[in-house]
């Protein structure tokens, strides 16, 4: 059914976010696929792809932050087969990192999804500005 495929999606993006607020990056890298993408290039950051890549980066961000908060909502999913769907959602992130540094990105994640034996997981994230991020001091 369509409708607890989009809330298992849904789910995901909310397991992401919390994890990162939580410091637990094992919870934020389980929204992700085992080769799934994480891209913030366009918010100055960096692509990294695969589940080692993703989760050392989240572990990084765990140690930096010392207190964050990822919103997401506005959520549209359209299905491209019955495993794959692709969509978009907006975030509003702040963070105080322990250097001192305030951070402030508001954006649009590009998502695509994959439904794998564990439910439906991030394929790939692609984060884009819009409004100027705010992202000077974020050491990671």
């Amino acid at each position: 059914m369509r409708a607890d495929d989009i809330n298992d999606i849904i789910s995901a993006t909310h397991r992401y976010a919390r994890g990162l607020d939580l410091h637990d990056p094992d919870e934020a890298a389980s929204a992700f696929a085992e080769d799934g993408v994480w891209d913030a290039t366009a918010v100055g950051l960096e692509r990294y792809e695969g589940y080692e890549a993703v989760i050392g980066f989240f572990r990084a961000d765990a140690a930096a932050v010392a207190h964050g908060v990822h919103m997401i909502t506005n959520h549209l999913v359209e299905f491209d087969d019955d495993d794959h769907a692709h969509g978009t959602n907006y975030v509003y992130a702040e963070a105080e990192m322990n250097n001192g540094a305030q951070i402030k990105a508001i954006a649009l994640n590009r998502d695509r999804y994959v439904r794998t034996p564990a439910g439906w997981r991030i394929a790939e994230r692609v984060i884009s500005p819009l409004t100027t991020p705010q992202m000077e001091g974020f050491e990671v």
